[in-house]
């Protein structure tokens, strides 16, 4: 399939993966409102797309160039066709025919190609889960009726369609012919100037002189065209490559060399690599000589993974799905510290390195290896991206659930504390020492702050619904309170085996470690200097040697539960 051009809205697809299924539904169902009322003539700022799709407006951006119509159109086309096979529903489920591409085509007497064509002119499909189980582009009647009345003439000249007759096709073979052998046109052109002269579409001209070439194998129509390919060509001979069409078949459909091919594939590669936004965290780090055996030596596959079973965001229209979805919080590992650390460093060292690649690159002239290697780069980027986001999942349905009750619905407050959660990720400095979910935690919290004021009637069910959710996980804290606290009783062990009692008193009185676990009774180094008759500043003192005897006794995972 195609790729979203405008890089803020394949970014914003990204982050809708992350909301839930009932809200990305009606994400589906506004962009294809949006859709319908674009008109290619005119510019959009994507602030008023992403409002008009999400219900809220992007904040924080820089100032955008605005999309134009028919850019934008065709994107929004290729938004909802993706949008659409992630909640993809059972036809079973509809309300209204759906048809497949081969029934609407002899429904509506036309080829399934003539559908291909109307999809770029506008007709929206969405893919459902046929009754054969396979998940599969569908267009629903209301669509195909709806493009209908906007393209009167278009169903009348499809169903006015006739088959080429013997004496076309030779009219065809002779003007492709003539036009080889006088001119120096590409044979994608040839192509355009028959289908224009002949009134017949592209496809048709194109399959029309294969044939005859197969069947006369020593008459070809042309050679290898000299000059460069045109614009248009080279785009679409670009698509057919991402589509997955083999070398070979481009260089019979275009006519190029295998070389040409190659070197028309890399400059698209290369032009979309420069267009693409990539921005990372700088550290020293990066700077270092044996930067790259230290960050990439070990392989992230050979690292514990942060989950092996993806987590899907909640949907709160089917609230027997609750217990289910908590269990999987429940059971994602937590990332420590020093996992942490690992994940980052080398998400923001990958994307580092992908600019430096890419710099200097010129698309007239770059070696395939390289842009693969760029490629690789924000690739691997990416996925690390997606594995620390499912494992910050639970943090924001925790926090959505305290607020659910006062703030807008629930499923509001999840999708837009992904979003908060997401850039975060992109923003977070793990070299400044903070953990990440205490200013993910910050992000949500400002997020949710943005529409504090604001309130959503919650009908009987959702209420319910959101109840059940501060219950479960009220329920999901308990279940982790018996192993906090066994944890928290070893390391008070630890302390007092090492420690002396002055030492004690200072890091139990400090860090919390003294009364219950649910509410920790924490005191100041001042107030703790008090009791012990000492300054603050050698409260202070004592404590880091403290820390720094217990650093050498604790394992990673006790003394983070101790430093938080």
């Amino acid at each position: 399939m195609r790729q979203i051009k405008d890089r803020n809205l394949a970014q914003l697809l990204m982050q809708l993966r992350f909301t839930p299924p009932q809200q990305r539904r009606k994400e589906l169902e506004a962009a294809e409102e949006l859709f319908a009322t674009i008109e290619k003539d005119k510019e959009y700022p994507f602030e008023f797309v992403c409002f008009r799709i999400t219900g809220f407006h992007p904040r924080g951006l820089p100032e955008l160039e605005p999309i134009k119509g028919d850019e934008l159109a065709e994107d929004l086309h290729i938004f909802i066709a993706k949008l659409s096979g992630q909640v993809a529903q059972s036809v079973a489920e509809q309300n209204q025919k759906v048809y497949t591409i081969e029934e609407l085509a002899e429904v509506l007497g036309i080829s399934t190609k003539t559908i291909g064509r109307w999809r770029k002119r506008g007709l929206l499909a969405r893919k459902f889960i046929f009754d054969d189980g396979k998940k599969r582009f569908g267009f629903l009647q209301s669509a195909v009726d709806e493009f209908l009345h906007e393209n009167p003439s278009l169903a009348a000249k499809a169903k006015n369609f006739k088959p080429l007759t013997k004496k076309e096709k030779q009219q065809i073979i002779r003007r492709a012919k003539a036009l080889a052998a006088r001119t120096p046109l590409s044979r994608y052109q040839i192509i355009e100037r028959v289908a224009a002269k002949t009134g017949r579409a592209h496809e048709t001209i194109r399959y029309t002189l294969l044939n005859y070439e197969k069947t006369h194998p020593d008459k070809r129509i042309s050679n290898e065209p000299p000059g460069v390919i045109s614009q248009t060509a080279a785009a679409e001979l670009y698509k057919l490559y991402k589509q997955g069409h083999d070398i070979k078949e481009l260089m019979e459909r275009f006519g190029r060399s295998k070389s040409s091919v190659y070197r028309i594939i890399n400059q698209r590669r290369a032009r979309a690599l420069m267009a693409k936004k990539v921005e990372f965290v700088d550290s020293d780090e990066f700077l270092e000589e044996d930067a790259e055996q230290k960050i990439l030596a070990k392989p992230i596959g050979d690292q514990k993974p942060v989950s092996r079973t993806p987590i899907e965001p909640f949907d709160l229209a089917n609230v027997s799905l609750l217990p289910q979805y908590l269990d999987a919080l429940r059971d994602a590992p937590v990332l420590n510290r020093q996992r942490e650390v690992e994940l980052f460093r080398r998400y923001n060292y990958l994307k580092y390195l992908a600019c430096i690649n890419r710099a200097g690159i010129k698309p007239g002239y770059v070696r395939s290896a390289r842009l693969t290697k760029i490629e690789r780069c924000l690739a691997e980027a990416e996925a690390i991206k997606k594995m620390i986001i499912e494992a910050n999942l639970r943090l924001v349905v925790s926090i959505a659930g305290k607020h659910a009750t006062s703030e807008p619905g629930f499923l509001e407050l999840v999708s837009k504390g992904n979003f908060a959660l997401i850039k975060t990720v992109e923003e977070f400095d793990y070299a400044k020492g903070v953990r990440f979910s205490r200013l993910a935690s910050l992000g949500i919290a400002k997020e949710y702050a943005k529409v504090s004021g604001k309130t959503t009637e919650l009908t009987r069910e959702k209420a319910g619904a959101v109840g059940d959710v501060q219950r479960y996980l009220k329920t999901l804290d308990a279940g982790d309170l018996g192993a906090i606290e066994r944890a928290r009783q070893s390391l008070v062990q630890v302390i007092k085996d090492e420690l002396d009692e002055r030492e004690q008193y200072i890091i139990l009185n400090h860090f919390g470690l003294v009364g219950p676990p649910v509410k920790k009774k924490k005191k100041t180094l001042q107030q703790i200097g008090q009791d012990l008759d000492l300054t603050k500043e050698r409260v202070r003192q004592l404590e880091l040697i403290a820390l720094q005897k217990l650093r050498h006794s604790l394992s990673i995972e006790e003394f983070e539960l101790l430093t938080g």
